[in-house]
């Protein structure tokens, strides 16, 4: 249960990121309406506000909550068809690392490299879900 348990832990992590990062999106809301720079009513989800860089954290933030279910599919699913082992667990702490560094970068530049590495981070996210995937179908007896 323990090899199990890592994966979880790496999916509980994402799961904290993203609300490290939708926190983040709230305190500059809040510093900015009790400031009396912005109104509670500024921030239109279907309309881009606010300074580039804030713009950067927010969109960082719905990123890492769009990609969030699939994630916790992959990871529910390889617990509950016995599919975690080490390879398995590995690659779920590196999705977590690749996204932590993918919106770190996102919210730190929007510079042409800053996005090529941004993408790079993204990719490995990918592959590794792709990957956890497999191992999944492999153990159900798919291929």
């Amino acid at each position: 249960m323990a090899s199990a348990s890592t994966a979880l832990i790496a999916l509980t992590l994402y799961a904290l990121w993203a609300m490290l990062l939708v926190l983040s999106v709230g305190a500059v809301r809040v510093s900015q309406v009790v400031s009396g720079q912005a109104a509670p009513t500024a921030f239109p989800a279907d309309v881009p506000h606010g300074p580039e860089p804030y713009r950067r954290l927010s969109r960082a933030h719905m990123s890492t909550v769009e990609n969030l279910p699939i994630f916790a599919t992959v990871v529910l699913t390889g617990w509950a068809a016995g599919a975690i082992d080490p390879i398995f667990n590995a690659l779920a702490f590196t999705v977590v690392c690749a996204r932590a560094v993918q919106s770190l970068i996102h919210i730190a530049s929007g510079s042409v490299h800053a996005v090529n590495m941004r993408f790079t981070a993204f990719a490995v996210q990918i592959l590794c879900q792709f990957w956890m995937a497999w191992l999944i179908l492999q153990t159900l007896g798919l291929f």
